[in-house]
């Protein structure tokens, strides 16, 4: 698993925990619920459920677009 690689998961638990155990070798690791329109293609919003290590403090900005 690395930077852009999706795994859509169970629940918002199970993200947390494997978000937990790829921190242990990638130290700037975030867990998000995307949430998309995949019928046009288009994100229609992101949640950070998580952050482990070094995430960069404007992540949160950057992610939402800014």
């Amino acid at each position: 698993m690395g930077p852009g690689d999706r795994e859509v998961p169970q629940t918002a638990s199970g993200v947390l925990r494997k978000a937990g155990a790829v921190a242990g070798w990638m130290p700037e690791t975030a867990a998000l619920k995307i949430v998309s329109n995949d019928e046009i293609g288009e994100l229609e919003g992101a949640t950070i459920l998580g952050q482990f290590g070094e995430v960069p403090e404007d992540f949160a900005e950057k992610l939402q677009g800014g």
